[in-house]
């Protein structure tokens, strides 16, 4: 089984459930966010311009639809894709919950049927644990400029690859952290790993051949080069320390943000 056939198992074993576990039905879970859509976004929304409302954005690899129920909340009309039926699932329950329209396409966003490929998104939109499924990331982004229309804008928020590649961090509270660099940041090669949603999943419901996944991280030179790459003029790279209430790692970057237009 090749590492994108492992992924795609892996991300439908157990989704569903995973999501329930953690945010609660999808009656529970609209509940909360309609008390306040931009917070459900969060800080990526300062850069998809003064409002949102009318715009059309592309949520890609949008897992369980939390942010595009949210962004769909504030006026936005909103597309998923991502390969997971399980997410869509959950995803098509919260948005009826929510009194939203999402529309959820099931595919490998590089497998876009070429009628999708509109060039009229106002934003693409991605954050969180979306580039290290990726064994090349020029393919990505070509496809993200042939979503975006003129002036169109790439909003990329992901884990640092300071943090996934290179230092790791032991201790339960400020006072005792330690930070270690055993990594290689320029290693290539893939990682097998549990997949995101298998921690909230019970342990005794886990089958650890379902729930491996194969995982390439990138270092911020390939991330950027790569989008440069396809014609996206990279306005705002900001680097983020760690946003938890409990600062256990100080002084290090957590995550990033790329801001990127199409000219």
């Amino acid at each position: 089984m090749d590492a994108k056939e492992k992924n795609l198992l892996a991300w439908n074993s157990g989704a569903y459930q995973a999501w329930l576990n953690r945010f609660g039905t999808p009656e529970e879970a609209a509940r909360k966010i309609k008390v306040d859509p931009h917070k459900r976004v969060g800080s990526v929304l300062n850069y998809m311009g003064e409002t949102i409302h009318g715009k059309k954005i592309i949520n890609l690899l949008g897992s369980n639809g939390n942010k595009a129920v949210a962004l769909a909340l504030l006026g936005a009309s909103v597309t998923v894709v991502d390969f997971s039926i399980e997410n869509e699932a959950y995803a098509n329950e919260l948005a009826k919950e929510a009194g939203v329209e999402i529309r959820y396409i099931v595919s490998d966003v590089l497998q876009l049927p070429p009628d999708e490929l509109t060039s009229d998104y106002d934003i693409v939109f991605m954050e969180f644990g979306i580039l290290h499924y990726f064994k090349d990331l020029h393919p990505l982004f070509e496809l993200v400029s042939k979503l975006l229309g003129t002036k169109g804008r790439l909003v990329l928020q992901d884990f640092h690859p300071v943090t996934t590649k290179l230092i790791s961090s032991r201790g339960t509270t400020a006072k005792v952290r330690k930070h270690k660099v055993t990594g290689n940041y320029f290693d290539t090669t893939l990682e097998e790993k549990e997949v995101s949603h298998s921690k909230f999943l019970e342990a005794n419901k886990k089958i650890s051949t379902d729930h491996k996944v194969y995982l390439r991280n990138w270092t911020i030179g390939e991330i950027v080069t790569s989008i440069a790459d396809e014609g996206l003029f990279i306005k705002v790279l900001e680097e983020l320390p760690n946003q938890s209430s409990e600062i256990f790692d100080q002084g290090i970057p957590k995550t990033f943000t790329i801001i990127a237009e199409k000219m």
